[in-house]
Order: C-alpha cells, then sequence, then structure tokens
C-alpha cells in the first residue's frame, strides 16, 4: 500500500486484535509509504496533537526517497501533557511498538531510523541511546546539559551510550540550545562508540518541519537530514 493512513500499532505484551481504545494496548500512527518497495523505515517523533503542514511535507518527502514514514501520536494516554514531552518507559514503549510494527512488515532492524524536532529531538536522542537502530537525527534537542524532565537524561550524560549513528542540528541563536552547550554536546558524542555530526546554522533558519523552505540553510538541513538517513539505513 502506498500513501498516507493512519493505523495502530500494538504495545508489546498486548493482542494485536485488542479493540481497547488507543489508551490502552495500541498507539495511534500516522503512516506515509512510498511507491514499490520501502528502502527501509523512520520513525517520526513528533510534540504537538496536530501536524503542521511543513512536518506533513517532511514526510512526504522522506516517502518519496524511498523510506516508510510512521509517526506515532505520543500523547494518546489521557494524562499526558503535550507542554511536557513524553519520556522514560512510555517513550520507549511508543517507539518499540512503532519499531513492531515497521519490522512485522518486512523492514530490517538496521533500515530503521528516528527523527525528532525539539523536545522530540531529545526523544530521539534518548531513543538512540537506549535502541540499537539504524540511525537517528535530531533537529533542536533541549535538555543538554540539564534533563527536561525527572524521566530524561541530559544529552551530554547519555551521548557515551549512543547507539545508532547520530545527528544534530542546532541554530546559533535558539536560546533553548545556546552554542556553549551545544559544544559540550558535540564533545560527548565524539566519545561514543558510533559516528556522530553536530552542525550549527546562523540564525534559527534549520528547521525541515517548519515553512522555511526557502531558506537556503533550512534546505540545507533537510538534505543533511536525507543524506544521513542514505549514508546510515543500509
Amino acid at each position: 500500500m502506498s500513501g498516507t493512513y493512519d493505523d495502530m500499532a500494538p504495545l508489546r505484551g498486548s493482542d494485536q486484535e485488542d479493540e481497547r481504545p488507543a489508551s490502552g494496548g495500541q498507539v495511534p500512527i500516522t503512516v506515509v509509504e512510498p511507491e514499490g518497495n520501502a528502502r527501509g523505515g523512520i520513525v517520526v517523533l513528533h510534540e504537538s496533537r496536530e501536524f503542521t503542514g511543513a512536518l506533513r511535507d517532511l514526510m512526504n518527502a522522506l516517502a518519496g526517497e524511498g523510506w516508510t514514514v510512521i509517526a506515532p501520536k505520543l500523547f494518546h494516554r489521557e494524562d499526558e501533557d503535550p507542554g511536557v514531552g513524553v519520556f522514560g518507559d512510555e517513550l520507549f514503549e511508543d517507539f518499540d511498538a512503532c519499531f513492531d510494527w515497521l519490522t512485522r512488515r518486512g523492514v530490517f532492524p538496521d533500515t530503521i531510523g528516528v527523527l525528532g524536532f525539539d523536545s522530540a529531538g531529545t526523544a530521539a536522542f534518548l531513543v538512540a541511546t537506549n535502541r540499537p537502530i539504524g540511525a537517528a537525527v535530531s533537529v533542536a534537542a533541549h535538555g543538554i546539559t540539564e534533563p527536561l524532565t525527572d524521566q530524561a537524561d541530559a544529552l551530554v550524560r547519555a551521548a557515551p551510550h549512543l547507539q545508532a549513528p547520530w545527528l544534530g542540528l542546532f541554530g546559533a541563536d535558539d536560546p533553548a540550545t545556546p552554542p556553549a552547550q551545544v559544544d559540550e554536546l558535540r564533545d560527548a558524542t565524539a566519545r561514543a562508540a558510533v559516528a556522530s555530526l553536530v552542525v550549527t546554522y546562523p540564525g534559527l533558519h534549520h528547521r525541515a518541519d517548519t515553512s522555511e523552505a526557502d531558506d537556503g540553510d533550512a534546505v540545507d538541513s533537510q538534505t543533511r537530514i536525507f543524506d544521513w538517513f542514505d549514508s546510515n539505513l543500509r
């Protein structure tokens, strides 16, 4: 099947035929599939309850490159605040559900990547320190030197445990990611056993999930995301 559709990904340990609501044993997901056979899968983590047009465009563009793109609705549990982010066991449970959904459809584990923005970029980083996936990309990941929540480790402390090649994209003028902290993260990820690359752009024009597609830095950042997955998901 190609195109965009919604589905449910069972949590591990739940019955795949479970008819309980999403807050039970299943994660609601949005899927964008490519034409023909998929070359791998990318789990897109996002922190809003709605997809922006730019984020949908990015997902469609990734599918156009041959990836099956799957975006879980992380805030499907009734007591979760979308302003805080989803971390800890619940993050890994939801990611594992997406991972299993992909592998059940023939996607090889080492061709599965994760992509996230802002606090979801933090989540993508932490997934890459806890799961042996193919590659990870974080854009404007917060919580570099201090954890965002009690369930999220600071990135500089988690960095040596990276299990997947990781790309980090940051804006030099982003108050949530000061350049000095980004430099600390660059040094910390260099001590991991996997490849890493940290790229800083002037200003804030580095977001492939915004409407800045005509900005040269935004185009460059999207190209870097595509190239990172292309190089590491094999």
